[in-house]
């Protein structure tokens, strides 16, 4: 499929977005999983149809999906062509799928298979299902709107976060579970992981619920992705990513009141294999997990600064937050009043700017003052202490200038 995008939101990932023949996901990962051509739809009876309790792949509802569960997608294009001449007829187009801009036309470059919630068996026919390598070409080319400077990010999220669920729906609906199906469900626990992050930057009443649903999915994704990697798995052998992967679910338990991932992790380390438990991922995130529950901050923030990769830090970036204002706390309560605390210092411990660290102290309902030596100092003792009324307000982490996304 020669995809030129058309319109005002899709000029600019036009120049990333390939053809199914000068495609870069088919030809190397159909040797990795070892099937060659009829790899492509290779389907596992280890693997049950409504895996990982992941209901919004099907959200059934009671609903079976054992006699469909070995449909072979023939849809070619992003969209099924009845979808989306309803979805023009009903002017039901998101911004990014509108033919220059005319909200009751697209196209096959454009239009995107939407998420549909109540499935039944009744209602699945092959030729609305799209096999692996179009579901491959999709999601590349929903990741490409990522970076997109038109639209707000939360406009970008929402129309990502609803594809993408339509892409393990018909992943589901096919029992799709080979190596390349693992390389999709990691680049959607990505998206899930920066949105993350990156919501958090946003404003409006509506950034909250999204944030929660965010979650939700990231939490339902993960889970989805476990069960593939164990469904694949040699001996005692892991995945190439896969260590980096599982430690995420720790990251997402040093709130245990969140409830985003509900086995206790007593539990979970139960089943990892030997190999995981030992990876430097998984050692990494253990370590960070007794570091934030004894409140040791310093040596909380220099670990994530020095070993965490991208994907860590999106997580752990509201505990970053969180730990910094008890920092800012303790020292505040146990410090001589006589002896005011330089922000130098505390800077370095809390592995910030200077400015940065004045403008938490002031959120915390602190004040600062200068010295004689002309050094800016946090007076302790002061009774005004409160949690940084701006909570999502981020400050960088110095030492992340080495992640890579």
């Amino acid at each position: 499929m020669n995809r030129r995008n058309r319109g005002s939101s899709s000029s600019s990932s036009s120049s990333r977005v390939s053809s199914y023949g000068n495609r870069q996901f088919s030809d190397n990962r159909r040797t990795q999983s070892g099937g060659g051509a009829t790899d492509y739809f290779r389907r596992r009876s280890d693997v049950p149809v409504k895996r990982n309790n992941d209901k919004d792949e099907s959200d059934n509802k009671g609903e079976d999906h054992t006699d469909v569960s070995f449909i072979v997608g023939t849809c070619s294009s992003m969209c099924p062509e009845r979808e989306r001449v309803t979805r023009e007829r009903l002017r039901d187009l998101a911004v990014f799928e509108r033919l220059y801009g005319n909200p009751s036309k697209s196209s096959t470059d454009l239009a995107v298979k939407k998420f549909c919630r109540t499935l039944s068996a009744a209602d699945v026919q092959a030729s609305d299902v799209r096999p692996l390598p179009v579901l491959e070409e999709t999601l590349k080319y929903l990741l490409s709107l990522l970076d997109s400077r038109e639209h707000p990010f939360e406009v970008v999220h929402d129309f990502i976060f609803d594809r993408t669920r339509s892409i393990r729906q018909d992943l589901s609906i096919q029992n799709l579970a080979n190596e390349r199906v693992i390389y999709l469900y990691e680049e959607m626990v990505k998206f899930h992981v920066i949105s993350h992050k990156r919501l958090q930057s946003c404003s409006g009443t509506s950034i909250s619920p999204m944030h929660h649903l965010n979650m939700e999915q990231l939490a339902k994704t993960l889970t989805s992705l476990y069960n593939i990697y164990d469904a694949n798995r040699k001996s005692d052998s892991t995945h190439e990513n896969e260590a980096e992967f599982r430690s995420l679910y720790v990251l997402l338990h040093l709130n245990p009141s969140s409830g985003v991932m509900g086995e206790p992790l007593s539990l979970w380390f139960r089943k990892l294999t030997f190999a995981l438990v030992k990876s430097k991922e998984i050692c990494f995130v253990r370590n960070l997990l007794r570091l934030y529950r004894m409140g040791n901050y310093k040596n909380f923030l220099s670990r994530i600064a020095s070993e965490a990769t991208y994907l860590q830090y999106c997580i752990s970036e509201p505990h970053i937050r969180e730990m910094r204002s008890v920092a800012v706390q303790y020292i505040n309560s146990v410090c001589y009043k006589l002896q005011p605390y330089s922000l130098l210092r505390l800077s370095q411990n809390l592995m910030m700017k200077e400015l940065d660290v004045e403008s938490l102290c002031h959120g915390c309902g602190l004040q600062t003052c200068t010295d004689s030596d002309g050094f800016t100092v946090l007076t302790t003792k002061q009774s005004t202490f409160r949690s940084p009324e701006d909570k999502f307000k981020v400050y960088d982490l110095i030492g992340i200038e080495r992640m890579k996304r």
